[in-house]
């Protein structure tokens, strides 16, 4: 798998595997089993964008995890290891809402605690 390095954030050049079943157990809180199938085939067919950690933050609504997260504080320890993180995976809502974090919640309170300007890669569907 490729590696990219943006902001001093190492990232993987595409999610990991078992992102997309982590992302389809959280859709399906939110939508029908057929529609979060559709979901999860169109975020793996996606391609990486980049956005800003604090416009991801802003477009899903989401509070902030404080590093006291054991998870947030998991990732800020693998940034700073030069570990690699992997892409997020976000929905945007078909109403023009909020965007869904599919997966990548902690990755991504993580990196906006360290700098809210840092791109991070991300599937959009």
């Amino acid at each position: 798998m490729h590696k990219l390095k943006f902001n001093s954030v190492m990232w993987l050049s595409q999610p990991e595997d078992h992102d997309y079943p982590a992302a389809m157990s959280y859709l399906s809180l939110l939508y029908k089993d057929r529609q979060v199938k559709h979901l999860i085939k169109s975020l793996k067919n996606a391609p990486i964008s980049w956005f800003k950690a604090k416009d991801i933050f802003r477009a899903s609504g989401l509070s902030l995890l404080g590093v006291s997260n054991s998870h947030v504080e998991k990732n800020i320890k693998r940034i700073k290891k030069g570990q690699h993180l992997s892409p997020l995976l976000l929905i945007r809502r078909t109403d023009g809402e909020r965007v869904v974090i599919a997966d990548g919640y902690h990755r991504m309170c993580a990196v906006y605690t360290l700098d809210e300007d840092i791109e991070v890669p991300c599937k959009i569907a």
